[in-house]
């Protein structure tokens, strides 16, 4: 009898559990059509407006969403036309055709300098629009996608991303590729001219004669080159860049320096001012030795040093070639002339005791390309 009392137990309490837990594991997920998102001044059709808000809904998973065919397939049989569906009317009786709980319909208008998306959610069974949301973006209408995206997120009191949302609707939040894609990347890739100021002890050395270790040379010298830039960051108007210049420097006096400056800059490619600073490796010609007492370097080496006199490594046409570095400073900014781009720029190489200064010129015939 207890045997059969705990069997009766276990058949009630079993009973008991699947009735609890059907309902649960019964559950579907709603079904929900979308018809009719208008287009009001905007370079996509009605149609293509309604497919694009359909696949917002499709991505979250969260719905039973009525497919395009199946729509159509079911509209032509019950002979309804869901075009311009917006009346309480219209919105139930095409619930009715789809067979849906819930029907969204709403539009995206060009107005001024803004995209507004307005999205409405109407529910089958209270037969009242349950949810509305109005937003209004900037004037992108190449990111029709990600705003419908975020309105039908805003709707369905989704999280939002709110980077992005921020990008697509505050103008003057912060600038980048998304909410100024009509900014454009200067492009200035091009030979440069200019010359080089020496002072101080490089401009005495350069200045001396030949057989003291000098140039004959006036401390004036031109530069010849080729700017190459790698462009590694668009936001806005500014790019954050690379530029790799080699040079050659003193032709015009039948010197041959050759150097190669590697800058890390920023530019404003609305008005072309920009900034860089980077290393500088050159070769020249050094050598070892000392100042006498009526400031001729004389060559020698450590062991030939006369006592009272330090021996130092310096520029020196005797002497052999060295490779060297320098850091480097520049400012400029690029005029532009119809196609043409020229771009001036002013640097500074600090050193000890012989600061250098210079002007480089250059142009291009190349036009702003749009960033990708």
């Amino acid at each position: 009898m207890k045997k059969l009392f705990n069997y009766n137990m276990f058949l009630l309490t079993g009973f008991c559990l699947m009735i609890w837990v059907s309902p649960v594991f019964g559950q579907t997920k709603e079904v929900i059509g979308v018809v009719s998102v208008n287009s009001v001044k905007m370079p996509y059709s009605s149609e293509q407006l309604t497919d694009a808000t359909r696949n917002s809904i499709e991505k979250l998973n969260l719905y039973l969403v009525v497919d395009k065919y199946d729509q159509i397939s079911l509209a032509e049989k019950n002979q309804f036309n869901m075009d311009n569906c917006l009346s309480k009317s219209c919105l139930s009786e095409a619930g009715r055709v789809l067979e849906a709980t819930q029907i969204l319909t709403g539009s995206v208008e060009s107005f001024g300098k803004k995209v507004i998306v307005k999205l409405r959610l109407f529910d089958m069974e209270t037969q009242e629009v349950e949810k509305f949301r109005i937003i209004e973006f900037l004037d992108l209408k190449d990111q029709v996608q990600a705003m419908l995206d975020l309105s039908v997120r805003s709707l369905l009191d989704l999280p939002l991303d709110q980077d992005l949302f921020t990008k697509l609707t505050k103008e003057f939040a912060f600038e980048s590729s998304i909410n100024t894609p009509e900014v454009q990347r200067l492009d200035l890739n091009g030979p440069r001219m200019g010359i080089t100021i020496l002072t101080g002890k490089t401009s005495e050395i350069f200045g001396a004669p030949k057989s003291e270790g000098g140039y004959d040379a006036i401390p004036v010298l031109s530069q010849f080159g080729y700017q190459f830039e790698i462009n590694y960051l668009n936001e806005g108007n500014f790019q954050a860049l690379f530029e790799i210049i080699p040079v050659i420097v003193g032709l015009d006096q039948s010197l041959f320096i050759p150097s190669l400056n590697i800058l890390n800059g920023l530019r404003n490619s609305k008005t072309g001012l920009e900034f860089g600073f980077g290393p500088q490796m050159t070769i020249v010609k050094k050598a070892t030795g000392y100042e006498d007492g009526n400031g001729k370097f004389i060559l020698s080496e450590p062991v030939n040093t006369p006592v009272g006199y330090t021996n130092e490594t310096r520029l020196d046409s005797r002497g052999d070639i060295k490779f060297t570095t320098n850091f480097i400073f520049a400012i400029g900014k690029s005029f532009k002339s119809g196609s043409l781009n020229l771009p001036v720029n002013i640097f500074y190489k600090p050193a000890k005791k012989a600061h250098q200064f210079g002007i480089s010129v250059g142009y291009n015939v190349s036009s702003m390309r749009k960033k990708r």
